[in-house]
């Protein structure tokens, strides 16, 4: 259901998830503040999370 409003939840990872805003975030997430339409919060996903490996295995590249 496109037209549902959603928040962005990220993890300890650095990984990002859509979630319906109406419900609470699992044990482990934390809401990053956004919330909006499935395709804005899309949109946000694709700008701010760029590198899609955890964070431990990006940190143990560098």
């Amino acid at each position: 259901m496109d037209g549902d409003h959603f928040k962005i939840l990220i993890n300890e990872e650095n990984q990002h998830s859509l979630w319906p805003a109406q419900k609470i975030a699992p044990l482990g997430w934390t809401e990053t503040g956004f919330t909006g339409s499935k395709a804005e919060c899309v949109e946000f996903v694709d700008e701010s999370w760029q590198d899609m490996r955890p964070k431990t295995l990006a940190m143990s590249s560098k």
